[in-house]
């Protein structure tokens, strides 16, 4: 695919199913603070893979280029898991192609209304109108970034 983005995202990646990785995974709930990583904390073997992702064939990585989703917690360089398999409800992040720029926004349903809201009041909402290009490209399902 070649990408022609708004400036909100840097590059796509797809899954690859491969060699599970197994990490423990710690059976408390760490309220604040963090248990000693004794064994006896561990409550089993967990692969991201598993865990993150549903359906693997529809499954890509988008990289955040830009400030336009930091209300969402969405930071720029953060990784974007993304489900082409999902259906695009009101409320949920969305990457979408808008006259063939790639963006990843918030999307409103209001009526027979389609918006593409931003998380920073420095940009404005996109209302997609007739006549308008317009996929939603895949849904949203995790964030990752560093802290």
């Amino acid at each position: 695919m070649k990408l022609h983005s708004d400036g909100s995202i840097k590059a796509i990646y797809s899954a690859t199913q491969g060699k599970k990785q197994y990490r423990p995974l710690m059976s408390s709930k760490i309220p604040a603070g963090f248990p000693s990583p004794a064994q006896d904390y561990i409550e089993g073997k967990l692969d991201l893979n598993e865990y993150l992702i549903v359906h693997p064939a529809s499954t890509f990585f988008v990289r955040v280029d830009g400030y336009s989703m930091q209300g969402a917690g969405i930071m720029p360089d953060d990784i974007l898991i993304v489900d082409r398999a999902l259906e695009a409800t009101n409320n949920r992040i969305v990457i979408a192609i808008v006259d063939g720029e790639l963006t990843v926004k918030r999307l409103k349903i209001k009526g027979k209304k389609y918006y593409l809201v931003p998380e920073n009041d420095e940009f404005e909402p996109i209302l997609i109108q007739e006549g308008m290009d317009f996929i939603i490209w895949g849904v949203v399902t995790y964030v990752i970034h560093k802290v």
